[in-house]
Parts: C-alpha cells; structure tokens; sequence
C-alpha cells in the first residue's frame, strides 16, 4: 500500500545487489537459517566488532531475549534500564522473570544517565542494559567501571548504533553481549532481523546452542561431532538465509549508505540549526568523543502542545513526522513494576516534546528541503489557526 504522504517518516532502500543475492540463494536450494549468506553475514560482522562471535537472529528482540538467557537470568533479578527505550529492551529480561527497575536519562544525550546507576543496584541486581539512543553512544567508560566493581554483566541495546563509535571503538564491543537490529527502519535493514554479538568467550558455544533450538548442530554443520542432539534450552531464533542475503548486499555497500545519511543529517542540522535558536526547539547532541552512525534527526520541541501542533503542521503538507518512546516506567508494565510519575523526570519531560522528522537513505534532496521550509514556516499561533 502506498504512503499517503508525499514525504513518509521512513521508506527501505536498496542497494542493488538485494534481487540478485536473494534469487541466487533460492538457486542454490538452501533458503533456511545459516546459509551461505548467513555465513557472510557472521563474518562481515565479526570483522567490524573483533567479536568472538556474530549470530543473525530474527529480531534484536530475539537477540536480547537469548542474552537473558546466557546471562541466567531468573525470577526476582534485577536489571538496571533506561525509561526511554522500546518495549523490547525490558521485555527480553521480564520473560525470564526479572524485575525492570529504571534509571534516568541524561538530558543531553538521552542515553541512561551513568550517574544515576549506582543508586538503583540492590544485593538482587544482575545486569546492566545501556541503550545507545540515536546511536550516540552511552558514557561506556564509567558504566564499564560502575558494572566491574558490583560484578555486574552489560548487555548492549546497540539497535541504533551500527557503525558509531565510542572514544574510537565500535559500539557493542563493550558488553559481554550486544544485541542489533536490522528492522526496517534502520541504516543497513533486511526488513525484519538483528543479530547477538558475542564479546565474551564464555558464552560463545552456548549462544549456539540457544539460538539452534538447544541442540549442537552448528557443531554437527561444521563437522565437529557425529551428530546433534538436545543438549540445553533454546528456541528458533535463525533468520531465513533469504533475509541474509537480503541483508549482506545493505552490509557490502554500508559505507555509500552511511555517507548517505551523513549528507541528511548535516542538512536538517545546518538548514534548522537557526530556527531551531530562535524557536527554542532543541537538536541531536552528538559529545565530541562519540562518533554517531546518522541514524536519525529528531526535535525536541518546547512542550507537547507545540510538538503534536507542529506533527499535524507538516501533516496538512504531506510530511509524516512521528514522536518516540513513551516512559515505560509509566506504562501499564511500568506501574505494574512499582513504577510511578516523577520516577524519571528528565524522560518525562523528554517524551513529551520529541519530534522525529522524515530519514531514510532515499531521501532526496529537494524533499528534505520541503521538510525543512515547512518546519521553519511553522509558528504554534498559525497552527491554530
């Protein structure tokens, strides 16, 4: 089905290798979970984070719900998360029984707030759960030091962050384990996908193991036991080799498309930067030792009455603009988890305010200065009008 809009929030480009890659795995007769694309695709990503192992799974949600599992985690556990991320962060953690418990967001970034980690850790805290928000990356150093002197795992939400750069190294190269996405609205997509980076050797047989169902058959495929059998728990979490190949021809032409999205966001940044001044709007911090991977270019807006006005401002011209998360500690779940308002005040305020405007790799340029003049013709009094 077609946009309704002239100028959508997001659109999924091709690179042009995608048809030829996906017609040629459905010649060579293996169209199921760890095929020769698969293999390419572990192999390009260990490449880029140096991991001990990179597995494609269907969903970066699948990738944090197997790190739940390796990490053990169990009923009445404790896991340290941002307010300010999807559902699917806490979700993974809160199917295995564990207890959210939240900590704030810094009002620059917008990434969990490392100085306030400290205070939420009880005798019951297992882990850490820093979300790279934009792909900026989160202050890695002190939440490294922070997690090392409580005995504490980090698992990195890095579903933004492919190809940033924290103090020059990769995102995801922190964490015992890191979880991807591929979804469609991200920089390199297969539509639906993610994958787990494995940094620490001790669970790299096990995430395996998991991810095929609790069996050792990627043993059995590499020809290193007999045979396979059930050994452990674990799920379905292989990608169709379809998805893979889909997804290596984005990964081969990353660096085209991330010089793409540079392009974007130095337009929104350069043609809002003044508006943004005078208007008392606020843009994407980028902190001088971070590298982002220009995933997205958001507004922060001086209330919510001014955020939905100008949301159907560039509505009436044909541009879909969206907000983002809502505060989990204030969902449904949230207030479930002893979650209450005030908890979070920076995310509470931040929420509210949020603008994400149109981004995505085809994103021409004489669209996106339609998005930028119709932000900039905007006032909240003609919006009311």
């Amino acid at each position: 089905m077609s946009s309704p809009y002239r100028i959508p929030f997001n659109k999924p480009g091709l690179t042009g290798q995608e048809w030829r890659y996906v017609s040629q795995t459905i010649a060579d007769g293996h169209i199921s979970g760890d095929g020769a694309f698969t293999r390419k695709c572990h192999a390009f990503l260990e490449r880029h984070f140096g991991a001990r192992k990179a597995l494609l799974t269907t969903s970066c949600t699948h990738a944090l719900e197997m790190s739940a599992l390796l990490l053990g985690i169990q009923k009445d556990d404790e896991v340290i998360f941002p307010p300010f991320t999807f559902v699917s962060t806490v979700n993974a953690f809160v199917l295995r029984g564990a207890r959210p418990v939240f900590a704030d967001i810094r009002p620059d970034t917008l990434n969990l707030n490392e100085n306030l980690i400290e205070a939420a850790i009880t005798p019951r805290t297992r882990a850490i759960v820093p979300v790279h928000y934009a792909g900026v990356g989160c202050e890695m150093d002190r939440i490294l030091e922070i997690a090392g002197r409580h005995g504490l795992a980090i698992v990195e939400d890095n579903a933004h962050g492919l190809f940033a750069k924290y103090r020059g190294r990769p995102l995801g190269v922190f964490g015992a384990l890191a979880a991807q996405s591929f979804h469609e609205t991200k920089n390199v997509t297969c539509g639906e996908g993610g994958a787990l980076i494995v940094n620490d050797e001790r669970y790299a047989e096990r995430a395996e193991i998991i991810r095929e169902k609790g069996t050792n058959r990627s043993r059995f495929l590499r020809g290193e036991v007999d045979k396979y059998s059930w050994i452990g728990i674990g799920s379905s979490y292989l990608p169709s080799d379809l998805l893979a190949a889909f997804l290596f021809a984005q990964l081969e032409a990353w660096e085209r498309i991330q010089a793409q999205r540079r392009r974007i966001w130095e337009r929104y940044s350069e043609g809002l930067r003044e508006w943004a001044g005078r208007f008392g709007a606020g843009t994407p911090y980028v902190p001088p030792h971070c590298e982002q991977p220009y995933h997205m270019f958001y507004l922060r807006l001086p209330s919510l009455d001014v955020r939905q006005a100008l949301i159907q401002h560039l509505k009436s011209n044909g541009i879909l603009s969206v907000s983002h998360y809502l505060p989990l500690h204030l969902s449904d779940m949230g207030l479930r988890f002893g979650g209450r308002p005030g908890d979070c005040p920076v995310c509470e305020n931040v929420a509210d305010r949020l603008l994400r405007l149109p981004f995505y790799n085809d994103l021409q340029e004489d669209e996106q200065h339609s998005v930028i003049e119709t932000v900039k013709s905007f006032t909240p009094a003609r919006s009311a009008e």
